[in-house]
């Protein structure tokens, strides 16, 4: 028998598009959990709290507000599990992630003989796929195209889309699906945390899914938060649904929403573990003590400037999203862009190529929101860049840096 040594992770900067730097904070909170007992008062209390708090994050009334356990996939799955087989559903694409809910959709909505033509990669006659080219958004002008043409009874889209750093309408979307009786389901993955929205403020939306550890600052596998409207909820009780650990009515039941309606008190649960429910409680009373507002504004500010560092070492930057950065290497590494990745992971400094084509550089920064860590990114990118052979004007660099944040000193 083999027993390996203890497992010894290095300490990491994760400056890519997710997980992102969890915070201190919520790491002590999850180590600090000083007990097992899924039904300790405590912890039933805090998983009240984490549904109330969650609520004020998100934007909203809706009941059957709640945290999935796992990562953004169990969100995501819990989500589109109302989607039945032959139901017509409208999924914009744009990037390798709004590709994925494509699949997901397409594998919830096959019937019986079309999934078992192409079991792995059905393609159902009721599933349109909008392809919009990659390193563009979904407007609400394509929404609305697409939704007057096909009328379907769902239609999917994500907020953000990190395959290609693209932030699309949702006010658009929304809109659209309102006017031609669709159900919208947003991907919020890449969104919750990050953008300042409310999803009340979007009617035609009726699902929303995010993760725990993109702008909620979470751990991975703790909670996926979800949010469904009342009419979503009506829907799937008349349809029923093909699964039963991902059923948002009886997901819910585990935090206390029974007939649409919160318990005073916890409820048994499928034994969520106190650690995850600690943290989570954390992650949100962190988020609400900087508010949605701020920490948009934070990420808008520090996203800038690296933008303005990395446009000065001649990359040609092609995202709108705050939190994270794509972009295309100047014309001498061009090309190289998987080898750059590998040499920076190699030095633990995590940033991600895109996952499908074209290939590209992504860089983020979630819960990076400092001027010291906006330059420790720019320092080691730049230096990364001359080790395999490109010229980087460093003073070029370090002014835009200055100009930016010398700006916002000026202003205080």
């Amino acid at each position: 028998m083999t027993i390996f040594p203890p497992l010894v992770i290095p300490q990491t900067i994760a400056a890519g598009p997710g997980p992102g730097n969890t915070d201190a904070r919520v790491l002590a909170r999850f180590a600090g959990a000083g007990l097992a007992d899924h039904m300790h008062p405590d912890v039933l209390r805090g998983m009240i709290e984490c549904k109330q708090m969650l609520r004020e994050v998100m934007g909203t009334k809706n009941v059957h507000t709640f945290g999935v356990a796992g990562t953004g996939w169990s969100g995501l799955d819990v989500m589109f599990s109302a989607v039945m087989p032959g139901d017509k559903v409208v999924m914009f694409v744009n990037g390798t992630f709004s590709g994925i809910d494509g699949l997901t959709v397409r594998m919830k909505a096959a019937t019986a003989d079309e999934l078992a033509a192409n079991p792995m990669d059905p393609q159902p006659a009721s599933v349109i796929i909008i392809d919009v080219p990659h390193g563009q958004s979904v407007t609400g002008e394509i929404a609305e195209k697409a939704l007057a043409e096909h009328k379907p009874k769902w239609a999917a889209m994500a907020h953000s889309e990190t395959g290609s750093g693209r932030v699309n309408d949702i006010k658009g979307f929304s809109d659209a699906c309102e006017k031609h009786g669709a159900m919208g389901l947003v991907d919020a993955v890449s969104s919750l945390g990050v953008e300042d929205f409310s999803i009340d403020d979007y009617p035609g939306v009726h699902g929303w899914a995010s993760c725990p550890q993109k702008g909620i600052c979470c751990l991975p596998l703790t909670y996926a938060p979800v949010s469904f409207t009342d009419h979503y909820i009506d829907v799937l009780k008349s349809t029923g649904t093909r699964t039963f650990v991902h059923h948002p009515i009886m997901e819910a039941r585990h935090w206390g929403i029974i007939d649409g309606k919160d318990s005073e008190k916890g409820v048994y649960h499928r034994t969520h573990s106190a650690y995850a429910v600690a943290a989570f409680h954390e992650a949100l009373r962190i988020t609400l003590e900087q508010t949605v507002a701020q920490r948009a504004a934070d990420y808008r500010f520090h996203e800038a400037a690296l933008r303005d560092a990395l446009s000065a070492m001649g990359c040609e930057i092609t995202s709108n999203m705050t939190s994270l950065v794509v972009l295309n290497l100047p014309a001498e590494l061009a090309g190289r862009e998987m080898e750059l990745v590998q040499h920076c992971r190699a030095q633990n400094f995590g940033i991600w190529p895109t996952l499908s084509e074209p290939v590209q550089v992504r860089i983020g920064i979630l819960n990076l929101l400092t001027q010291s860590a906006i330059t420790d990114i720019v320092t080691r990118f730049a230096q990364a860049m001359r080790d395999l052979g490109a010229t980087v004007d460093q003073e070029a660099v370090e002014a835009a840096l200055d100009r930016h944040y010398g700006r916002a000193i000026a202003a205080e």
